[in-house]
């Protein structure tokens, strides 16, 4: 249960060590669920350049939940073309990640909704949402919230 009044916000260059803390949580977890996620040595590292990248570009959409200025919660949506299909663009929500003590409450639901909504600000018409197969948590949340399946991928590891 979430402890404490949250603010959700737009994430700034100050909370790069915060929000990469919470992926490297993600990342580790997604490996959890699935051994094709290993994660590299240097995840840290990979993680604070990942959400620079993200923090400079405007494809990129970066949320933080934070509770007396400590970040619990992230969600990052990416912009891309639909080249194919109408409507033209749509966002992919490729990171969601909350602290498990902040969980159970409304605050994931309201990260969702607050991201949703900049992306429809921002001619959005379609949301995706990716995460780990295995991830039957991620998948009875993002249900509930009125996604449906749209997209198989499958993996196969090339023997050395």
């Amino acid at each position: 249960m979430v402890k404490g009044a949250y603010i959700i916000r737009e994430a700034g260059v100050d909370d790069v060590r915060g929000i990469s803390e919470l992926l490297v949580r993600l990342k580790k977890l997604n490996g959890e669920f699935d051994p094709m996620y290993k994660v590299v040595s240097n995840l840290i590292e990979k993680a604070e350049s990942y959400t620079r990248e993200a923090l400079g570009s405007n494809k990129d959409v970066v949320l933080v939940a934070e509770i007396e200025q400590k970040i619990v919660g992230t969600v990052k949506a990416v912009l891309k073309d639909r080249r194919f299909y109408e409507p033209a663009i749509h966002g992919i929500i490729v990171d969601l990640y909350i602290l498990p003590e902040n969980r159970r409450g409304k605050l994931g639901e309201d990260l969702l909704n607050r991201i949703v909504n900049i992306l429809k600000q921002k001619g959005v018409e379609v949301v995706t949402a990716e995460f780990p197969t295995q991830n039957t948590l991620a998948e009875n949340f993002y249900q509930k919230h009125g996604f449906r399946a749209l997209v198989n991928t499958f993996a196969k590891t090339i023997p050395k």
